[in-house]
């Protein structure tokens, strides 16, 4: 069922609204990595759907025209620098949602990307999710 449902980016109790659209950091830090594992197993927990922060950036237009299904926005950022969030923002979408991994008791440049880590962060994100 999580798979059905990670494709769908719908959650089995949001299924009748619009999927939440998850966007993470993949920077270079250890951070940043965690940001990007997090979304992923999000996006697999069936909590949103992946989608591509490079494509916004990009301004590519299959990615900007997707946009419109989005019922809900999320940037996790690894960082304080907040990149995913900017970039959302500078190419004119809002952010429902924004969840750091340094507010989640993490230390750029100290916190490995290892499973621990990465579920600190999930279970941080599944306790902001209303569903």
């Amino acid at each position: 069922m999580a798979d059905t449902v990670a494709s769908s980016g719908k959650s089995a109790c949001c299924s009748n609204k619009a999927p939440r659209l998850l966007f993470g950091c993949a920077g270079a830090a250890d951070t940043g990595e965690i940001a990007d594992r997090a979304s992923r197993k999000l996006a697999r927990a069936g909590i949103g759907r992946l989608f591509c922060l490079a494509g916004i950036g990009g301004r590519v237009p299959f990615v900007m025209d997707n946009m419109q299904m989005a019922g809900e926005i999320w940037a996790i950022d690894g960082c304080p620098e907040d990149c995913a969030r900017h970039t959302l923002e500078r190419a004119g979408f809002t952010v429902t949602k924004h969840l750091r991994v340094t507010d989640c008791g993490l230390e750029k440049g100290k916190s490995p990307a290892n499973e621990d880590n990465i579920n600190k962060v999930v279970a941080e994100a599944q306790a902001q999710t209303a569903c």
